[in-house]
């Protein structure tokens, strides 16, 4: 992108500096009723809110030894990590655990202070089930491709891969392909988007990319824009920002991010940002949330967006945490 971020008209620049006193703020709620209707989602949200902070180049934002403490203060016995303290260990809060970690450079905090990365690891494969290669959330047992993908990057990210039965996994990735491109949450259920970037990331970290049918996928991925530059998670649904990561992430992935209109998305998401107060929002004119911001950061810096820091298309974090952690 030639331009830089002084260039920019006013309506395309990132309100930066309010993104990151917005992020700030949130922990600091406690006292409404919202705050602790989401308690169910705080180390997601943290995780959400740390890789918005980097990802704008202030990984600095938030204190580095309270944010080990409250993640390693979410963690069971079994290995596996709650959405906050005395919450039950689940494969979503647990993935959110060990990305803020290598976000963080702290797997060294989760050896000393933590339960190890072994134990982890334990409590990620045992939720495989090693006939069909699927994967439950936690111990009830719900299967979706949302914790296939989850497992992979955890485990990815901690070198523990090999604790289970990747081509098993991979079969059942296949299982869940559609004639049309897309993927489902299990064999036979519609295409989605965020099921396809869960997919397609997952045989990308096994190494079987090739699995991909690139043409259709693309094609199915590519028709997610509609009018006014955003993007939908499947035919006619309204846009929505958080898919400007979901859509374009996988596009990235099989190489046909120039399927879609570069700048119309960029002016989509920024036209959903309070300028004045920080966050980012589904659509123009809606509350902000952290989940809407840090995805629609996300795909500005896919998007090569001038002044943010280029995000891993599979993992979700900054590619110089997954250069560091993966030692690519």
């Amino acid at each position: 992108m030639a331009e830089t971020f002084s260039t920019l008209p006013e309506e395309l620049q990132l309100a930066t500096s309010a993104h990151v006193k917005y992020i700030q703020s949130l922990d600091t709620r406690k006292n409404q009723y919202e705050y602790w209707l989401t308690e169910h989602l705080r180390l997601n949200g943290l995780y959400w809110g740390l890789t918005a902070l980097h990802l704008l180049g202030h990984p600095e934002a938030l204190p580095r030894a309270e944010t080990i403490d409250f993640v390693l203060s979410c963690q069971h016995e079994c290995g596996g990590f709650g959405a906050a303290p005395g919450h039950d260990a689940h494969m979503l809060s647990t993935v959110s655990a060990v990305q803020i970690l290598a976000l963080i450079d702290a797997f060294d905090e989760l050896e000393t202070r933590g339960r190890g990365k072994a134990q982890v690891g334990t409590y990620i494969s045992n939720l495989q089930n090693r006939q069909t290669g699927t994967f439950a959330g936690d111990e009830w047992g719900e299967e979706d491709t949302r914790f296939l993908y989850g497992a992979f990057n955890a485990l990815s990210l901690l070198g523990l891969l090999h604790l289970v039965e990747v081509d098993k996994a991979v079969d059942h990735i296949v299982a869940c392909a559609n004639f049309d491109g897309g993927y489902g949450v299990m064999p036979g259920a519609e295409s989605h988007a965020g099921q396809i970037f869960t997919c397609v990331a997952a045989l990308t970290i096994a190494g079987r990319k090739d699995l991909v049918d690139v043409e259709r996928s693309g094609r199915w991925l590519s028709e997610r824009q509609v009018v006014g530059g955003g993007l939908n998670g499947r035919p006619e649904k309204k846009e929505d920002v958080c898919y400007s990561w979901w859509v374009l992430s996988s596009l990235e992935m099989i190489g046909k991010t120039h399927w879609i209109d570069r700048d119309q998305l960029i002016a989509f998401i920024l036209g959903c940002q309070d300028t004045e107060r920080g966050g980012i929002s589904d659509r123009p004119g809606d509350t902000v949330d952290v989940w809407h911001t840090v995805f629609g950061l996300a795909g500005l810096s896919l998007l090569e967006y001038p002044g943010l820091q280029p995000v891993d298309e599979v993992y979700c974090l900054p590619k110089s945490t997954i250069e560091r952690v993966l030692r690519r």
